[in-house]
């Protein structure tokens, strides 16, 4: 029997600090951008949202598009 005796309670916080640091490694991905990165994809989006909504085909709102011309 000569087995490592293994205390649980440091076995869980080790294995919970390793979760956490983890965890932080991905926000850091996910979150950790500057300023200007977060502004240029935002421009981006935006001008992607408006090509996309000038192709539409059916405009929802605005001028009398169906060509009959009376209503």
């Amino acid at each position: 029997m000569s087995g490592d005796v293994v205390n649980l309670r440091q076995f869980r916080k080790r294995k919970a600090r390793a979760e956490a640091e983890r965890e932080a490694a991905d926000n850091r991905v996910k979150f950790g951008r500057k300023k200007s990165e977060k502004q240029l994809t935002e421009i981006e989006r935006a001008r992607d949202a408006a090509r996309l909504e000038g192709h539409r085909r059916d405009p929802q709102e605005g001028g009398d598009d169906t060509g009959s011309g009376n209503e």
